[in-house]
C-alpha cells in the first residue's frame, strides 16, 4: 500500500467530572478531552486548564448567554466547559498551527458541541480573523504566560480585544515557574489592570480537581485583567474630540 504521507495522530481521551461541593445538589458536569501525544504541539491538558475550568464551573450561572473567546485553546478544556455551561464560545489557536485548530474541533465533537467556531488567532498579530471577532464578554487564557518571550505578544492581543470590548475581562491561570518572571511592567505599558483571584474562592486550592490529580502541587495562580479605567476615559475623550 502506498504511503499517503499523512500520519494518524495518537489520541487519548481524558474525562473530567466537575462537581459543586458547596451546594446541596447532585449537579455535575462531565467532559471528554482529546490529547494528542505530540511534544511538538503539547496538545495535552495542563494543570492551569483544570483550575480555570473549575472557576468556570463554579461561576456557571453567570456564564449563561455570555460571549466567550478562548485564546490558545489547544485541548479546549476551559472553552468546552464554558460552552457546556451555556456560554456562546469561540475557540482559537495559532493560525500557523492547523493541528492545534483541528484538536479544538476534536474537543467540540467529543462533547457534542457542533456549533462552536474555531478560528486562527496568533499572539501579537492583528489579523482579519481577530478584527472580525464579534462582541465579547469574557476572554480565556490557560497557561498562556508560559514563555517570557511571548508575554508581550499575549498582552498585545488581549489589549486589542479589550479596547474593542471595554467591558470585557480576561480570565487567565498561569503556573509560577520562576519568581523572576513578571508581567507587571507590561500591564502598565498596555494600560491594563489586574486582580488576583484566590484559588480557595472557587475550591481550586487542592491537588485534585474534577477527578484528576493534574493540579498536583504546582503553584498556580489566577488573574482577571481589564482595561484601566483612565484608559477607557481617554478613549471617550478622544472620540468626543473634534
Amino acid at each position: 500500500m502506498a504511503d499517503s504521507g499523512a500520519e494518524t495522530p495518537s489520541i487519548a481521551y481524558k474525562v473530567f467530572t466537575f462537581k459543586d461541593e458547596r451546594k446541596n445538589t447532585q449537579e455535575s458536569l462531565c467532559v471528554s478531552i482529546p490529547e494528542v501525544l505530540d511534544p511538538q504541539f503539547g496538545m495535552y491538558v495542563w494543570p492551569c486548564a483544570v483550575v480555570l475550568a473549575q472557576y468556570l464551573w463554579m461561576h456557571r450561572e453567570e456564564l449563561r448567554g455570555k460571549k466567550v473567546l478562548e485564546l490558545s485553546a489547544g485541548v479546549s478544556l476551559p472553552g468546552v466547559v464554558a460552552a457546556r455551561c451555556g456560554a456562546e464560545v469561540i475557540l482559537s489557536d495559532a493560525a500557523d498551527r492547523p493541528a492545534c485548530l483541528e484538536n479544538c474541533r476534536r474537543s467540540c465533537e467529543a462533547n457534542n458541541l457542533g456549533d462552536v467556531p474555531v478560528v486562527g488567532v496568533s499572539w501579537g498579530e492583528i489579523s482579519p480573523d481577530l478584527v472580525l471577532l464579534p462582541k465579547l464578554d469574557v476572554i480565556l487564557g490557560s497557561d498562556v504566560f508560559y514563555d517570557p518571550e511571548d508575554f508581550e505578544d499575549v498582552l498585545v492581543t488581549v489589549f486589542f480585544l479589550l479596547r474593542k470590548n471595554p467591558k470585557a475581562e480576561f480570565w487567565t491561570t498561569y503556573q509560577v515557574r520562576s519568581a523572576d518572571w513578571s508581567i507587571e511592567v507590561l500591564l502598565h505599558r498596555w494600560n491594563l489592570s489586574c486582580i488576583e483571584v484566590q484559588l480557595d474562592q472557587f475550591d481550586a486550592d487542592t491537588p485534585e480537581l474534577a477527578g484528576s490529580n493534574l493540579p498536583g502541587n504546582h503553584s498556580i495562580q489566577m488573574m482577571k485583567i481589564t482595561l484601566k479605567t483612565e484608559d477607557a476615559g481617554q478613549k471617550a475623550v478622544h472620540r468626543a474630540s473634534p
